[in-house]
């Protein structure tokens, strides 16, 4: 979702910078307008006009509800949860671009092995658009968490590789719809 929708911070929050990745803080009674709310983020423009990401759990000081993923599928076995990292996935998105980082390109595998003692490991291999992205550690981050969260997974790896370098012919025919490339 787009918009130009002007909130006033109902609380302090924490915040991130875009694009260094600086954490921050803005104070109740900041002024914000909204940007894009994609994935569970919010990404919003401050007052002195600095663009910060504020994460989903913290929709509350923006006035809204925290979002969640509905359409998971149940069952802890190797193929359900590849499934579901999958579509954990499609929820992060860079706070810049508004496609999600799957349709962008940037997750080069996913894969689930299930463990002796129970539950599965998920390794995924992923790149950024630029090695120098300041959000890297962030959208590793929101990848980590999302897939730990979900059913029948004991541990998650994930590991942000340069080699493959990405380029825009990665991205799916979706986003380059969505970015106007064609």
């Amino acid at each position: 979702m787009y918009g130009r929708e002007s909130i006033v911070l109902q609380r302090d929050v924490n915040v991130i910078r875009i694009p260094d990745g600086t954490p921050a803080v803005l104070a109740e009674g900041h002024v914000v307008t909204l940007f894009q709310s994609l994935g569970g983020n919010y990404t919003v423009t401050t007052e002195t006009g600095h663009m910060v990401r504020i994460a989903g759990e913290d929709a509350d000081a923006l006035g809204k509800e925290p979002p969640s993923i509905s359409h998971l599928e149940t069952g802890d076995q190797a193929e359900a949860v590849e499934k579901n990292a999958w579509e954990v996935m499609r929820t992060v998105f860079d706070p810049e671009i508004p496609v999600n980082i799957v349709d962008l390109g940037l997750v080069y595998l996913c894969r689930v092995t299930p463990l002796a003692e129970g539950g599965n490991v998920v390794n995924v291999i992923m790149t950024l658009t630029a090695p120098g992205c300041g959000m890297g550690p962030i959208l590793q981050h929101d990848v980590e968490m999302g897939i730990r969260g979900l059913p029948g997974v004991a541990k998650v790896n994930v590991e942000v590789v340069f080699d493959p370098p990405w380029s825009r012919d990665m991205m799916s025919e979706v986003a380059k719809l969505q970015l106007g490339m064609i």
